[in-house]
Formats: C-alpha cells, structure tokens, sequence
C-alpha cells in the first residue's frame, strides 16, 4: 500500500513539477531572445566605453561619449558593429535564460507553504540570488566572449591591439582562449565579478519586479495584470540591476578584456584600485548611461515575452 502511495506521488511530481520546469524553460528561453534583440546594440556601446583605453596626457579618448560611440561604430563597422560580439549570448540565450528563471521558479516552489500561495518580497529576492548564483557559472564564459568580440575595436589603438582584429568571431575567441590562457580556466576569468554581478543583481530584479507587479494589482494576486503593466514593471526590474551592481560590471570586462600575456590587472580588487586612482569615481561608470537605456526596454521585453509565453502554456 505505502509503495503504491510513493508510487503516486512519484508520478504526479513528475507531471506536474516537470511540467512546470519545461514552462519554465521554454517562457525563459523566448524572454531572453526577446531580451537579447532590443538591447544587444546598447550593451555593445558599454562594453566599448568601458574597455576604451584611458589617454595618455594631453590626448582624447577615443569615444567622447556614448552618441559618439555609436557614431564611430555604424561609420567603421556598419549597422552590424552593433551587433558585433551577439553570436556568443544568442548560441546560449535559451540555457541561460532556462537555467535563470528555471531555478528561480524551482526556488518558488520550495519556498511556497502550499501550492499557488503567494510568496514575500523578500522570499521573490532570495529566489533571485539563487537564480543568480546558477547561472553566473553560464554567464562567465559567455561574456568573456562577447566582450572580446565588442571591445577589439575600442582596443585597436593600444599598443597590445594594433593590427589587424584578433578574433575572426566568438569560436576563434574560445578556440584561441582554450589554446593560449591555460585551457577552460581562461574562459572563466572574471568569475569573481560576474558572481558579485549576478547574485545581488538578480537579487534586486527579480525582488523590484514583484513588488511592482503587486503595487500596480494592489495586492498579492498579480495575475491579472495587463501588458502594460508588466512592461513597466520589467522595465523597473532592468534598471533596479544596474543600478544596484555596475560598477562590478565594469571590472569584470575590464578584467576579461586584459591581455593574458602582459595583464595590467592582478584580480578584481587590483582592477578597482587602478580604475579609481587614474579615473575616479566615474570611471567605475563607464558605459552607465548605455546600460540604462538598454536595461529598460531589453528587460520589458524579457519579462513580457516570458509572461505571456508562460501563460499561453497554461
């Protein structure tokens, strides 16, 4: 009889828990597309501001400014330049994004006192961090790529990036890492502030996103709301990240973007040190006001198109 009962409950975890994470995945997948195409030409411009050489006395930078970026781009590359480096992220938006909102719907559920009840804002931020946490290990990689792919032209003025583009495109920055930057290892530089990115950021998105969902219903019970609330309150969440972790961002590409034989920086807290001793403050801000523009509406996006496809799947 017990073993029957297992049985049972075996099998109806196994429709309706799996049943959930498949949601899950494919909402997540089509969230990050969405993502990914709105604001892919936005993040090229930060990671170039970023990643652009600071001038040596009596010279100027090589962007004056984030209208001037684009400028410079679109006449050099073309339209495409905005999009240079999106190879990488769009190969590995459906686990990313899977893996993100996956393991925070997973962390729901374990934290739920009863299927279908509301949760807290603060149980919506710990599911964040954890969702977080999972995919910085995802994230590393993959933006190691695609910022080398974005800043080979802001670097081509330096002494270590003259010539010709060093990568040819985001296989020949893996293969060439895996070569020459001791293997898999190389692929996962900046780990330290892609987790410091990741964790509290999601932390605050996710936690941003929820409370506003539940500001704009009035209560807990957040699902009636219309697409236009859920395209502000996604847009919130977007910026609530950056605002929250960015000038972490800054290091990590700058520390994924050093050169391996000849680095300038030793780890994340030498990369802060020398960015505030030769710029400030506000070369920890690099590329924000990109990264705001880009959050907004590239986030909208993601949580809308998730919304809806988790909805349109019952």
């Amino acid at each position: 009889m017990c073993t029957h009962l297992f049985l049972a409950d075996l099998a109806n975890f196994m429709e309706f828990g799996m049943g959930d994470v498949a949601k899950d995945l494919t909402a997540g997948t089509v969230g990050g597309a969405a993502q990914l195409i709105v604001g892919h030409p936005f993040d090229t411009i930060k990671v170039k501001l970023q990643s652009q050489p600071v001038p040596l006395p009596g010279q100027v930078p090589k962007y004056s400014g984030a209208i001037d970026a684009v400028k410079q781009t679109i006449r050099a590359e073309g339209l495409g330049g905005l999009y240079k480096g999106m190879g990488a992220p769009l190969a590995t938006v459906a686990a990313f994004n899977a893996v993100l909102f996956t393991v925070r719907g997973q962390l729901e559920t374990f934290l739920r006192s009863q299927p279908g009840a509301p949760l807290t804002i603060s149980q919506q931020v710990l599911c964040g961090a954890g969702a977080g946490l999972a995919v910085s290990f995802l994230a590393c990689p993959t933006e190691l790529i695609k910022c080398r792919l974005q800043a080979q032209s802001a670097l081509a003025d330096s002494s270590l990036s003259a010539g010709a583009p060093k990568y040819s495109g985001p296989i020949d920055v893996a293969r060439q890492v895996l070569r020459s930057e001791g293997g898999a290892r190389g692929l996962f530089k900046g780990l330290v502030p892609t987790l410091a990115r990741e964790v509290p950021g999601n932390a605050a998105m996710f936690g941003v996103y929820e409370a506003f969902k539940q500001y704009l219903a009035g209560g807990q019970d957040t699902s009636n709301l219309g697409r236009s609330s859920l395209i502000v309150a996604g847009g919130l969440a977007g910026g609530s990240f950056w605002i929250s972790v960015y000038p972490t961002d800054v290091v990590k590409s700058v520390l994924q973007v050093d050169d391996y034989k000849n680095p300038k920086y030793k780890g994340s807290i030498d990369a802060f040190r020398k960015i505030m001793a030769s710029e400030g403050i506000k070369g920890l801000y690099k590329g924000f006001g990109p990264a705001m523009a880009r959050s907004v509406p590239a986030n909208a996006a993601c949580f809308l198109a998730y919304e809806v496809t988790r909805s349109s799947l019952g």
